[in-house]
């Protein structure tokens, strides 16, 4: 199986809104589409799922145009897509038999799911208490509750919903819009386990995320956007190794800002003798560490490392805009 995404462009009267964007994806896993506030993620993913006419280029699945009739495909939307006066299960039954998935099968995996993000409490009603082992009637008689509503729920489990409905189809193709915008850390954790098992299970990701530290675990190629361009693509790891090791994370008992600054190093951040510093590589990393020790510095922490994919996309983002500006 592969997607190619090839030339996408939209235009909205004379903005243009994406310009030129392609890439592919030849094998299973997780491919992020990354970028500031409108640089056109979501409607580069809107085109891709057919929900947004295209000004501009093709998507194919297995060389033929990306539809759901082409390749079963699950969609996780920014915007919260709930009937909000509605009970989850009905419309979960109901995004479910949209798919094409039976009634008793989407309940097995409704129930599978739900257990696995912990929703149950929303989705079944509580069930009466068991009878003592005497067999009398319990003395008090517990009321049934019904199944909340999507407006009863929170921002974040609202979200799980969401997300539940996005796999209840066992889709091939997967394409989660900022799938941990609102969790708690817990939440997050959930989520980001079921994803881990749908990586696992072969499964092709799209992922638009603000959240840099989620995309690094997740994903091995990428794309930058910035207003409606593409600016930066291509496999994670050999982008931060074309970088070298030049960020240095260092922690000392005194003060050591004088001799930093004396080795030609760069100070980028400072806080009770820690020091976040931009090195030309380990030769400069190594000058400095043996001038720290030489004059009795201790050291507690000297960490060289390539640079964040945060840290990445301030600077290829503020190297775009420079361009620009210009």
């Amino acid at each position: 199986m592969s997607l190619q995404v090839s030339h996408l462009h939209k235009i909205y009267g004379t903005r243009v809104v994406v310009e030129d964007l392609s890439f592919s994806m030849d094998d299973s896993g997780v491919y992020a589409l990354l970028g500031t506030n409108g640089a056109g993620k979501t409607t580069s993913i809107r085109m891709m799922l057919g929900m947004l006419a295209k000004d501009g280029g093709e998507v194919l699945w297995n060389g033929k145009p990306l539809t759901t009739g082409s390749c079963n495909i699950g969609y996780l939307a920014e915007e919260r897509g709930l009937y909000p006066k509605y009970g989850l299960m009905d419309q979960l039954l109901y995004f479910a038999s949209l798919r094409g998935v039976g009634r008793e099968e989407a309940k097995k995996r409704i129930r599978s799911l739900a257990e696995r993000l912990e929703v149950e409490e929303y989705l079944y009603p509580n069930q009466q208490p068991a009878l003592p082992e005497n067999g009398s009637k319990p003395a008090v008689r517990i009321k049934r509750e019904k199944p909340k509503l999507a407006d009863q729920l929170s921002k974040g489990n609202q979200q799980k919903i969401q997300f539940m409905a996005s796999l209840l189809s066992d889709p091939e193709l997967i394409i989660l819009d900022e799938p941990l915008s609102g969790l708690d850390p817990v939440n997050t954790d959930l989520i980001r386990d079921v994803i881990r098992e749908e990586i696992a299970r072969g499964k092709y990701l799209i992922m638009s995320s603000h959240q840099m530290p989620t995309v690094e675990e997740f994903c091995t190629e990428i794309t930058i956007l910035n207003r409606s361009k593409a600016i930066l693509q291509g496999n994670l790891n050999e982008i931060k190794k074309s970088y070298g090791r030049v960020n240095l994370h260092l922690k000392c008992e005194r003060d050591a800002s004088a001799l930093i600054r004396a080795s030609g190093a760069e100070i980028t951040g400072e806080k009770e003798y820690e020091y976040q510093i931009k090195v030309k590589g380990e030769r400069q990393a190594n000058e400095l560490l043996s001038s720290l020790i030489g004059a009795g510095v201790s050291v507690i922490t000297f960490d060289l490392r390539e640079p964040s994919l945060h840290e990445i996309f301030v600077e290829k983002v503020g190297e775009a805009n420079d361009a620009l500006e210009d």
